[in-house]
């Protein structure tokens, strides 16, 4: 559980480094993704899932 919790706090800090550091540029990325379509986005999120995955399994091996 204090492993999750240090990871946790990682992705957090990593999440919000970007609204951070250029807010401005921040809201423009968001607008352009609006206009992306869902399936894409879909995918984007499934890879991204995968590519998780995989690094968690290398990781802990």
């Amino acid at each position: 559980m204090k492993y999750f919790l240090c990871v946790m706090g990682m992705v957090l800090i990593v999440e919000g480094l970007p609204y951070f550091a250029f807010p401005e540029k921040i809201k423009a990325y968001l607008a352009k993704i609006s206009e992306i379509p869902d399936g894409t986005l879909r995918l984007i999120g499934l890879v991204s899932m995968i590519a998780g995955l995989v690094l968690l399994y290398f990781g802990r091996t």
